[in-house]
């Protein structure tokens, strides 16, 4: 989505989170990492689309190095924990890489 004011990007990414969870045909998994490990943990606006996404079959995937860093691996709300080396791996072998 580019860069810009820190308080756009959320409100962009509330509404493309929300966005998927209107679609039809979902995402086999959204990995969070860097800010975006936030989205999964306690507090985060995005969170119930996530849980919507996960009961739909979604994997959700989030960077333990990024929960660390951020003090937040006890707040992990919605999915399980992943790696950078795991991460690599399922964005060079999937189909179609979607980044907002």
């Amino acid at each position: 989505m580019g860069e810009g004011a820190e308080e756009l990007g959320k409100i962009l990414m509330k509404s493309f989170l929300y966005a998927l969870t209107q679609q039809d045909e979902l995402p086999d998994t959204i990995l969070c990492y860097n800010g975006g490990a936030k989205l999964t943990c306690e507090g985060s606006e995005s969170l119930e689309d996530l849980k919507d996404l996960a009961a739909r079959g979604v994997e959700i995937l989030t960077c333990g190095t990024c929960l660390n860093f951020y003090g937040i691996t006890e707040k992990l709300q919605v999915g399980s924990v992943t790696n950078m080396y795991d991460i690599v791996e399922r964005m060079s072998s999937a189909d179609r890489v979607i980044k907002p």
